[in-house]
């Protein structure tokens, strides 16, 4: 039986740099998986969304399909947004075998992409002194990403050896002033920002330029489609693309008889 067709479910906007980092992450993921049939859809109003995507994977005979949210700001829920995109599918085709992976969300190996795009920014910008950091993302949506998140910017500072703000903004923008200026009262004056974004969207470009004008060092790069982010979205879809087996037609009519096994 072929396999569940994997839906990326992007946060909303209509931006076209988010966009088209969406549908650069699907070309890479189905290079590495032919077999998966990868899709994009989107939520906030921008197309396709997930009840046409679904529509025409079911017009090409695809029967199941798990859907794998891209917000890096949740650790378990799902925002209302995406709740409410993946009820217009279920009600467009109340047939369909359909699975929700967890949300993406901010993993521990993603600070490691967040270092590879910090130490470019810092070199860009020609920064010789750093003594803080920030670490810089959307607003969670809900209380145990925001624990997360929180916890994610300790562990980061700490395996750098500097003090480190965590900016959860959100609204585009916000946050990073407040996160800057408690530096700032500690005595910190070299102050870079660690964007954990997977694209240039409004949120991304909103908080680069409140860093700029409030003096940070350097503001890194979004992470993109870093073998990290990759790797994630697989271990999700395969996770939730168990709930879809049905083990009881896995099990064979006639059991073996452990007693004559090796006899």
């Amino acid at each position: 039986m072929p396999a569940p067709a994997l839906v990326m479910l992007s946060p909303g906007s209509c931006d076209h740099r988010v966009n088209e980092f969406v549908h650069r992450l699907r070309v890479v993921l189905q290079s590495l998986r032919p077999e998966v049939e990868v899709n994009a859809a989107f939520i906030g109003g921008c197309l396709p969304n997930g009840v046409q995507v679904v529509s025409r994977l079911l017009a090409r005979g695809v029967a199941e399909v798990v859907f794998v949210p891209l917000p890096l700001t949740s650790a378990v829920e799902h925002g209302p947004a995406v709740n409410a995109a993946i009820d217009r599918v279920r009600a467009a085709h109340p047939g369909l075998k359909l699975a929700v992976a967890r949300p993406i969300g901010h993993e521990a190996p993603l600070l490691k992409a967040l270092d590879a795009r910090l130490r470019h920014a810092l070199i860009s910008s020609r920064a010789s002194e750093l003594d803080a950091l920030v670490l810089s993302a959307a607003g969670p949506a809900d209380a145990q990403g925001g624990a997360l998140l929180a916890r994610r910017a300790r562990l980061w500072g700490s395996h750098h050896r500097l003090p480190c703000a965590a900016a959860l903004s959100p609204e585009p923008g916000a946050g990073i002033a407040q996160a800057i200026a408690e530096l700032r009262r500690q005595g910190r004056r070299h102050i870079a920002v660690g964007s954990l974004y997977l694209g240039g969207g409004p949120f991304y470009i909103a908080q680069a330029r409140q860093a700029w004008r409030h003096g940070a060092v350097a503001v890194s790069a979004p992470i993109g489609a870093d073998p990290a982010v990759l790797d994630m979205v697989w271990a999700r879809y395969s996770f939730a693309a168990m709930e879809l087996l049905d083990i009881d037609s896995m099990i064979t009519a006639d059991p073996v008889d452990l007693a004559q096994v090796g006899s």
